[in-house]
């Protein structure tokens, strides 16, 4: 093994134009964290990245001595190490629901946005696609419900799901405006007008909306 360079910092090794990456920043946004941030190419780990991680993946944070690799630890281990603004409910009932509502992410559309980023085949993503649109559409009305997904707070379940809504334009999905997805579009424009919202966006994120 080689030996990794020791950082005085937080550093945060991200996939600019990955949305599990992508929910991180927000939560860093959001908790004004001052950290190092290195963008770099998945298909082309550098040695340190390879060095902190078993699985040769993106993001990996650093903190210390501390090394993290799965995106919702990172996000719940900066929710509680920068306690204010909370991210997460202060009950084990709700908190609990968050957590779950995450898991429901991860595994119904998280895979879907890797499958079209994956484009084994054009059958594949217009799959991936249709299903994304069509799961969107039908939980939609939710929205109208509380200014954030089933919260009156910003939580941890908005930093997984912004990600994933900011790339629908750059997909090719479009969303259409009907009463029943009114109360979504406007839960995108309340999420992408948030000030670390915006500050958590790279260069390759912002050309994802042009």
């Amino acid at each position: 093994m080689g030996v990794v360079t020791k950082r005085s910092s937080m550093t945060y090794f991200s996939d600019a134009q990955d949305h599990y990456s992508h929910r991180v920043r927000i939560v860093l946004a959001e908790k004004g964290v001052t950290f190092d941030l290195v963008d770099i190419d998945p298909n082309e780990l550098t040695e340190e990245v390879s060095e902190l991680t078993p699985y040769q993946s993106l993001p990996v944070l650093l903190d210390r001595d501390l090394v993290l690799y799965e995106s919702k630890v990172m996000m719940e281990y900066l929710d509680e190490r920068f306690p204010h603004p909370p991210l997460l409910p202060v009950y084990p009932v709700t908190r609990a629901q968050s957590r779950l509502w995450m898991h429901r992410i991860e595994k119904d559309w998280s895979p879907l946005v890797d499958a079209i980023v994956a484009n084994k085949s054009p059958e594949s993503v217009a799959s991936a696609s249709k299903e994304l649109k069509e799961s969107l559409m039908t939980v939609a009305p939710i929205f109208a419900e509380k200014p954030y997904f089933m919260s009156d707070e910003f939580t941890l379940v908005d930093c997984c799901l912004g990600p994933v809504l900011w790339r629908l334009k750059h997909f090719g999905i479009d969303l259409p405006m009907t009463r029943q997805t009114k109360p979504l579009h406007e839960y995108m424009e309340r999420l992408f007008a948030r000030e670390a919202f915006q500050e958590s966006l790279t260069e390759q994120e912002r050309e994802m909306q042009a």
